[in-house]
């Protein structure tokens, strides 16, 4: 049963990046290995969690391994293909098919705030101001001390230091896996700064 799943979440994936390759940067799922990377440092006492383009759920699953209740889980996914999956997968997190740059527009389900995120989204192949706004939503829901995780395939931080002076954060490389097609590093990024939202909107 499990190498049938897997077999349908790659086919899965593998249409969805013809589709729409920007929106989809790999055209497989990611990899156990780089699972257990991201989320090694979230806790139960994080949630609520926030998660973005969690996709087929791989994250979603190791989250739920180190812990976090389903019912805790927050997933933002604007893919409809993929929003249907996760629904049958976790009926208890709760779902939202939205574009995660809207997350800044406020959204109920979060106003108690998060204490951490996870990020599955392709912020290389974004628009900086696309990347901005996602950050803003992000942040704007964190609890003091919380951070998002951001995994890549490229050899630096995705989100440029420049843009990260003005937005008051900083990255910090935890680790990497060569287990993952392609192979990729982790990221935690977090606030150097209070976070103000004019400083964000500038420029």
């Amino acid at each position: 049963m499990t190498s049938i799943c897997a077999y349908s979440d790659g086919l899965s994936f593998f249409r969805s990046w013809l589709s729409d390759p920007l929106r989809v940067a790999s055209v497989t799922p990611s990899s156990r290995s780089l699972a257990r990377l991201i989320t090694r440092e979230v806790s139960p006492a994080d949630g609520p969690v926030l998660e973005l383009g969690p996709g087929t759920g791989v994250f979603t699953r190791a989250l739920i391994e180190r812990g976090v209740r389903e019912q805790d889980l927050i997933l933002v996914e604007c893919g409809l293909e993929f929003a249907k999956v996760l629904q049958a997968r976790f009926p208890a997190a709760t779902l939202l098919s939205i574009d995660a740059a809207r997350l800044a527009d406020g959204r109920p389900e979060i106003s108690a705030g998060i204490g951490a995120a996870v990020s599955g989204l392709p912020l290389l192949s974004m628009p900086p101001r696309k990347v901005v706004a996602i950050l803003l939503g992000i942040f704007l829901h964190m609890r003091p001390g919380g951070h998002l995780y951001q995994f890549t395939y490229g050899p630096r931080c995705p989100i440029p230091r420049p843009l990260l002076d003005r937005l008051g954060l900083r990255a910090r490389r935890v680790g990497g896996t060569i287990r993952n097609f392609p192979p990729a590093s982790v990221y935690r990024i977090s606030r150097r700064q209070p976070f103000g939202l004019a400083g964000m909107l500038r420029g």
